[in-house]
């Protein structure tokens, strides 16, 4: 990395994170959801902010570590992927919150992965990796609003046998 976050790189990240995550966040809210379009932009926004972050502090260290000796810039280590391993543990804790358990019924566990995959989404428009960001969204939808619809899953199978069942789509 040779060059420092700038306020476009900012804004463009952010900007692409709040309307494919927010696309996402719609479809939940459309089916009245726990977790719908602020909380899947809260989310995906502070992951990419702190993906945004990481790399600022990756930059700064390279420059530090420039200005002070040359020769030993090139035995800096920097670890930016503990960040990332930190948002993604901490929005699995928050997405087990959404998940609810009665008796033998279980809700909230496509809202808790929509949560999830919002926060990969932000990390991934924070480190600038923008197709992998619009590729991820687009297949995150499809999963959400297609592959129901075309597919005929066991689950429906299984719902229409039993009554308790419930699906969290």
């Amino acid at each position: 990395m040779n060059e420092a976050v700038t306020t476009l790189y900012i804004l463009q990240n952010l900007g692409l994170t709040v309307f494919f995550v927010g696309l996402i966040g719609f479809e939940r809210q459309r089916k009245h959801k726990i977790a719908g379009l602020t909380t899947h932009v809260l989310v995906a926004l502070g992951a990419a902010a702190l993906a945004i972050l990481s790399r600022q502090m990756m930059y700064d260290t390279f420059q530090l570590a420039l200005s002070v000796d040359a020769d030993f810039a090139g035995n800096i280590v920097v670890e930016n992927t503990r960040i990332i391993a930190g948002v993604i543990t901490g929005v699995g804790f928050l997405g087990t919150g959404a998940i609810l358990k009665t008796n033998s019924n279980v809700y909230g566990l496509t809202t808790a992965s929509t949560l999830w995959i919002s926060a990969i989404i932000g990390i991934i428009f924070g480190m600038n990796y923008v197709i992998l960001g619009i590729a991820t969204s687009l297949f995150a939808l499809i999963a959400l609003t297609l592959v129901k619809k075309v597919f005929s899953h066991p689950i429906s199978r299984y719902q229409s046998e039993n009554d308790n069942f419930e699906d969290d789509e």
